[in-house]
């Protein structure tokens, strides 16, 4: 596809998707990374895992830097994925508000977007019980 097929006016945000649309996602398509991916791809994973289990610094607290760093870094996916673990970890929405205000000081008013849609999933993951645990 050439320049000519691309339309620069749609927005770059990420599609909406629901809570159980992006567990479904994320779970099938981590399972089929892993069952490809190479030996790299997989440690890569597992290191991944093991920095946000509990240490010197507490699970929620990892989880609540990993949410910070992502919204800096404008992921939605990441944003979804640490207000999951974050809430799964018992975050009350006075720490992740304190967390996004740690993300738009960092990061600045391009972070707002990213605000929006972290607040809106907060909402609907609370709406679907405590985090999944996957």
């Amino acid at each position: 596809m050439g320049l000519r097929g691309l339309n620069y006016h749609r927005p770059m945000s990420t599609p909406k998707r629901t809570y159980q649309e992006y567990q479904s996602f994320r779970g099938e398509l981590n399972d089929k990374i892993l069952a490809r991916g190479t030996t790299i791809t997989k440690r890569f994973f597992t290191l991944d895992t093991k920095t946000y289990e509990p240490g010197s610094l507490d699970a929620k607290t990892k989880e609540l830097l990993g949410l910070s760093a992502s919204m800096v870094l404008r992921c939605d996916d990441c944003i979804a994925y640490h207000i999951d673990r974050c809430i799964a970890h018992g975050a009350t929405d006075e720490e992740l508000f304190e967390t996004f205000d740690i993300a738009l000081i960092v990061g600045g008013s391009i972070v707002i977007p990213h605000l929006r849609r972290a607040v809106a999933w907060v909402d609907e993951c609370r709406a679907q019980g405590d985090g999944d645990d996957s």
